[in-house]
């Protein structure tokens, strides 16, 4: 059986075309990089939101992959990440079918997603932090736009 704090997460399944935009490490700065997304249930538990970009004729450049859960005794969500690099990360999660924030704390590095949730838009930013969140520069905006 779902719960009702995991049925909010079901604004994020599906299929999404994607943008990412106004990134400070793509040449030219106006760069916009294709991809696609889709979120999926895995038994009532979990979603599981795969993203990839389009790369040189449709190759693939870059794949990340979110596994969202819950943890009921902390009343609080996570999200599970990996990456085509290997990087492996534990996100606290906030989402209120509005808003939906990722964010880390990590010896290496403090990032944060924070993105406006639509039944058919998700506007988000990618950014980071290095010294340790006193201050924020944005990576990139990212776009679902739903397929």
């Amino acid at each position: 059986m779902r719960s009702e704090p995991m049925e909010h997460l079901n604004v994020l399944t599906g299929t999404w075309r994607t943008t990412l935009r106004n990134a400070w490490f793509l040449e030219p700065a106006d760069l916009e990089v294709s991809g696609s997304a889709t979120g999926e249930w895995l038994g009532d538990a979990f979603v599981v939101f795969r993203w990839t970009m389009e790369g040189e004729v449709g190759k693939a450049t870059s794949e990340m992959v979110l596994v969202l859960g819950r943890s009921d005794a902390n009343d609080q969500y996570v999200a599970l990440y990996h990456d085509e690099r290997g990087a492996c990360r534990v996100y606290p999660m906030t989402f209120d079918g509005a808003h939906w924030t990722l964010s880390r704390e990590d010896p290496d590095m403090f990032q944060r997603f924070v993105a406006e949730v639509g039944p058919d838009r998700i506007d988000g930013r990618w950014e980071a932090s290095d010294d340790r969140g006193a201050t924020w520069r944005k990576d990139f905006d990212l776009v679902f736009d739903r397929a």
